[in-house]
C-alpha cells in the first residue's frame, strides 16, 4: 500500500514571505496526537514536540557548526517550504513484525545563508510513535565542508526521570547498565549513548531520544546543556587516526560531489514504556533496501563455543575439527539452524606472534570438512572475525567464504562511532550482501535502522550481555528487564542468552568462571529471553551438556529453546515497567509465544488474552519457575481470547507460554 501526497514547494525570498511566516511550521502525526513545531524567524531556528497537548520537548535550538561558519537561525532564512504525507507499508525480512506501517506527515524548510553560500534543508516528520528531523545539505559548490558539531538540543520542560548509559569515552564497546538518572543531574561531561529514555510524569507517557539512518556522518552522544537548563545536547563522536583521537571537524564532506544528510534526530513517544519496545520507528527511518533477492537470508539460532569455553564433552575439546562436529551434532539434535565458530579459527587472529590471515584456517581446523559435515545435517556455519583483520582483505575473504558455503560472519571489536566507523558498517554490510553473507555486528555502536537498509544484518551487540557473567556480577535481573525498554528499542540485541547454570547472587562472585559459567537468574528467565529479546540470529550459549539431563533427555526448557522462532509476524508488550518486569507476546503464523521476566522481586502477572483470534480455542503450554532456580514447572491450559492467564515468577525469574490454536 502506498499513498504520497505532495504540496508543491512555495519558493520566495524572505522579504516576500507573508507576515504569518513567523508562526511555527507544524507537522501533525496521522493519529493527530503528536506534533513537531518548527520556528524559523527572528534569528531563531527551533523546534518543539507536543503530545496530546502537553509539551514533551520544550522549544530547543537547531543548527550546525561548520567550517563555513554557523548554520542556524542567525545565518539562515527560509526560501521555500514543501509538505507531504506518506502512507506506505514495508516488509522486514526478519524482525519483530512481518509488516510495518510507514505513515507520516512531513515538512521541508529550504534554508539559505544570509551572508554565506551554504544551503541547508531542514526536514521534519511526525509519526504516530514519534517525531524525527534531520539536516540535508544539498549538492552545491562547497569544497571539503567540515562539521564541527551541532547546535541541536532536546530541552526538557521538567525534571524528567530518565534512564541512560554513560560510557564515559568515545572509543567504547557501548556495553553497560542503563541506570536511572534524573534529568537535573545530567552534566556537560556526560556522554550518554542512545537511547536516553525518560518518563514525562504525565500518566505513563515515555519518550526516547535516539538517531536513525547514519551514513557518511559521525554518531551522536547526549550531554548536559552546560547552561544550567534541563535537557541534553548532541555531541558528535570525534574522528580517529588509527586508534588515536584527532582534532578537527567530526564530519568531512564534499558537497560538490554529493549531498549530505545528517542522521535523523528522533524522539520516540509512547503511552507506556512498553509502547517504545514494540515500536519499529528506528528501523522505519532507515533507508529502504536495494537488495532485490533476499531468499538466501535465513534467521535462526546457533550453538556457540566461546561463552561456555569450548566445553564439549569429548577429549581434546577446543578450536579443532572434531569439536565443531560435536557442536554440529548438538545443534542438529536440538533443532537449531547454525553453529558459530568464534575466535581462534584462522591464523594469527590474536596477531600474536604472527600477523592475521582470515583466509587461512589454523591446521587444526579443516573448514571444508566442518562445513560439509554441517551441511549433511542441515546446519549452516557462521565464523567470527576481528574487524581490522577482515578490512585488510575483505573482498578476498568474502569471496572465499561464499565459495566455502559460509552463511554469515560475526565481526567484532569495532568499538567506535566516528564517521569512518559508520562508513565501515555500510561497507561491510553491502559487500557481505553481494556474497550472500549474513552479518552479526559485535563490539558495535547502538543500532540506527540498518535492519531496513540491509536485510542481511541480523543482530548487533552494543549491549552488556551474558558474557559479563564470566568476570563480573553486573548482569542482574534488574539489568535484564531494563534492556527491553532501553537499548532494545533501537534494534536487535546480541545478548547471547542460554545460560542454564544458575547460582544465587550471594554466591555468584565466589563461583564465577570462564568455562561453563553461571548466571544469577533462573531457568525461567533464561528461556523467556528467547521471546522477550529481539535477535533474528540467536545464540544458544551454554555447553551442550547443560541442555541434557544425566539420562540424556532434554533438560527443562531445552526443547522450548529449540522450537521457539527468532523472527515474528507481530509483537505486543502486554505489561511491564523499566527495570521492574516485562511481558511480551509474539505471533508466528497462528501460534503465539509469551515471555515474562522480572527483576529480583517475585511477582504474579495476570494477563488478558484478548489479542488471540476471536472465537478460536488455544492450547497453552506453560513453563514457569520450578522447585529451584535450575528447574521449570510445566502445566497446560485451554484458553480463548476471553481468558486470563496468571504466571508466577520467582525473584530474578521468568516464564514462557506457547499458545497453539486448536484445529476446528
Amino acid at each position: 500500500m502506498k499513498h504520497v501526497h505532495l504540496i508543491p514547494a512555495l519558493v520566495a525570498v524572505a522579504a516576500a514571505l507573508p507576515a504569518h511566516a513567523a508562526a511555527p511550521y507544524t507537522v501533525v502525526s496521522p493519529d493527530h496526537r503528536t506534533r513537531i513545531e518548527l520556528t524559523a524567524a527572528d534569528g531563531k531556528l527551533e523546534y518543539t514536540v507536543i503530545r496530546d497537548g502537553v509539551t514533551v520537548i520544550a522549544q530547543s535550538p537547531l543548527g550546525l557548526g561548520t567550517t563555513e561558519g554557523a548554520l542556524d537561525g542567525t545565518t539562515l532564512r527560509v526560501t521555500g517550504v514543501e509538505n507531504k504525507t506518506v502512507d506506505e507499508t514495508w516488509r522486514p525480512v526478519a524482525g519483530k513484525a512481518s509488516s510495518v506501517a510507514d505513515r507520516y506527515s512531513q515538512v521541508e524548510l529550504q534554508l539559505a545563508g544570509k551572508d554565506k553560500p551554504v544551503k541547508v534543508n531542514l526536514v521534519a516528520r511526525a509519526y504516530d510513535d514519534g517525531v524525527a528531523f534531520r539536516y540535508v545539505l544539498p549538492r552545491q559548490q562547497v569544497a571539503d565542508l567540515g562539521i564541527n558539531g551541532e547546535a541541536t538540543r532536546f530541552d526538557f520542560p521538567a525534571d524528567y526521570r530518565c534512564w541512560g548509559f554513560n560510557p564515559g569515552r568515545f572509543d567504547s564497546s557501548h556495553e553497560g547498565e542503563f541506570d536511572p538518572v534524573p534529568a537535573s543531574t545530567i552534566r556537560p561531561h556526560h556522554t550518554f549513548d542512545a537511547p536516553l529514555v525518560c518518563k514525562t510524569g504525565n500518566k505513563k507517557t515515555t519518550f526516547a531520544i535516539a538517531e536513525a539512518d547514519k551514513r557518511g556522518y559521525a554518531g551522536a552522544y547526549y550531554s548536559g546543556r552546560g547552561d544550567g537548563g534541563l535537557g541534553v545536547a548532541v555531541v558528535l563522536a570525534p574522528r580517529y587516526d588509527g586508534d588515536v583521537q584527532v582534532q578537527g571537524p567530526a564530519v568531512r564532506a564534499t558537497l560538490a560531489d554529493a549531498p549530505l544528510a545528517t542522521p535523523w534526530r528522533v524522539v520516540m513517544v509512547a503511552d507506556t514504556p512498553g509502547g517504545l519496545t514494540q515500536s519499529s520507528l528506528i528501523a522505519t527511518l532507515g533507508s529502504p533496501s536495494t537488495i532485490a533477492d533476499t531468499s538466501w537470508i535465513k534467521p535462526g539460532k546457533a550453538s556457540w563455543d566461546w561463552w561456555n569455553g569450548w566445553a564439549v564433552d569429548m577429549p581434546g575439546a577446543g578450536v579443532n575439527t572434531a569439536t565443531y562436529k560435536a557442536y554440529t551434532d548438538f545443534a542438529a539434535s536440538l533443532g537449531l539452524d547454525y553453529i558459530l565458530i568464534d575466535e581462534g579459527w584462522y591464523e594469527g587472529s590474536s596477531e600474536k606472534p604472527l600477523p592475521s590471515n582470515p583466509l587461512k584456517p589454523i591446521p587444526a581446523m579443516d573448514m571444508q570438512a566442518i562445513i560439509k559435515y554441517a551441511k549433511q545435517k542441515n546446519i549452516g556455519v557462521w565464523v567470527w572475525l576481528q574487524w581490522k583483520q577482515l578490512d585488510r582483505q575483505m573482498d578476498d575473504a568474502f569471496a572465499l567464504y561464499e565459495s566455502w558455503g559460509i552463511k554469515g560472519v560475526k565481526v567484532d571489536f569495532m568499538d567506535r562511532t566516528d564517521q569512518d566507523m559508520v562508513d565501515f558498517y555500510h561497507k561491510i554490510l553491502s559487500k557481505a550482501a553481494k556474497h550472500h553473507l549474513m552479518v552479526d555486528l559485535h563490539g558495535a555502536y547502538p543500532p540506527d535502522g540498518l535492519t531496513r537498509t540491509y536485510p542481511n544484518y541480523m543482530t548487533q551487540e552494543g549491549v552488556m550481555g551474558a558474557e559479563y557473567n564470566k568476570w563480573s556480577a553486573r548482569v542482574t535481573a534488574t539489568h535484564n528487564v531494563t534492556l527491553p525498554f532501553t537499548r532494545m528499542i533501537l534494534g536487535p540485541i546480541d545478548y547471547t542468552p542460554g545460560g542454564f547454570r544458575s547460582i544465587a547472587a550471594k554466591d555468584f562472585m565466589g563461583q564465577r568462571r570462564n568455562v561453563k559459567p553461571f548466571v544469577q537468574t533462573t531457568r525461567g528467565q533464561a528461556v523467556a529471553m528467547y521471546v522477550v529479546y529481539d535477535s533474528p540470529f540467536g545464540m544458544v550459549a551454554d555447553s551442550p551438556d547443560a541442555y541434557r539431563n544425566a539420562d540424556g533427555t532434554w533438560a527443562d526448557g531445552a526443547t522450548f529453546i529449540g522450537a521457539v522462532p527468532t523472527t515474528w509476524d507481530e509483537t505486543r508488550v502486554l505489561d511491564g515497567d523499566i527495570g521492574q518486569y516485562i511481558v511480551t507476546a509474539r505471533r508466528k503464523g497462528n501460534t503465539w509465544y509469551i515471555g515474562a521476566m522480572t527483576n529480583e522481586s517475585a511477582r504474579t502477572v495476570d494477563l488478558p488474552l484478548d489479542f488471540l483470534a476471536p472465537g478460536a480455542n488455544y492450547s497453552a503450554a506453560i513453563l514457569e519457575d520450578g522447585k529451584d532456580r535450575n528447574h521449570l514447572a510445566a502445566r497446560n491450559a485451554r484458553v480463548t481470547g476471553k481468558s486470563r492467564l496468571k504466571l508466577k515468577l520467582a525473584g530474578s525469574g521468568g516464564a514462557v507460554v506457547t499458545l497453539t490454536q486448536a484445529s476446528q
